[in-house]
């Protein structure tokens, strides 16, 4: 199983970034694909979950309608929409998936949003 993230990166307060997730070694559409993030000092936390076949997503409260999470299982990537960022959102994002009891993980993509 390997999956890398791309796309973060220095951003404005209030702008929009778009994380992506290369997943391979595993049957893509057949598990639910996750985005955790983890900023400085505090624990890592789900950010979004979108669950295989029936589609349905799952967002933290904190970015609830403006970040959007979304998967193309032809080509076995997952994306994060992040709009209106906050300085608070300042993270590093991780994409996730539980495969059996084996959690695996991208290396990470930093995401600064400071002025």
């Amino acid at each position: 199983v390997q999956l890398g993230e791309s796309g973060g990166g220095l951003v404005q307060p209030g702008g929009s970034l778009r994380l992506s997730c290369a997943a391979s070694g595993f049957t893509f559409r057949s598990y639910a694909m996750s985005w955790y993030r983890q900023a400085p000092g505090k624990e890592r936390e789900l950010v979004a979950r979108i669950i295989p076949r029936v589609e349905d997503k799952i967002y933290a409260d904190t970015v609830k309608g403006r970040f959007f999470i979304s998967k193309d299982n032809a080509k076995n990537t997952m994306s994060l929409q992040m709009n209106s960022l906050k300085p608070e959102d300042t993270a590093v994002y991780y994409c996730n998936v539980l495969i059996g009891s084996v959690a695996y993980w991208g290396q990470g993509t930093q995401v600064t949003v400071s002025s």
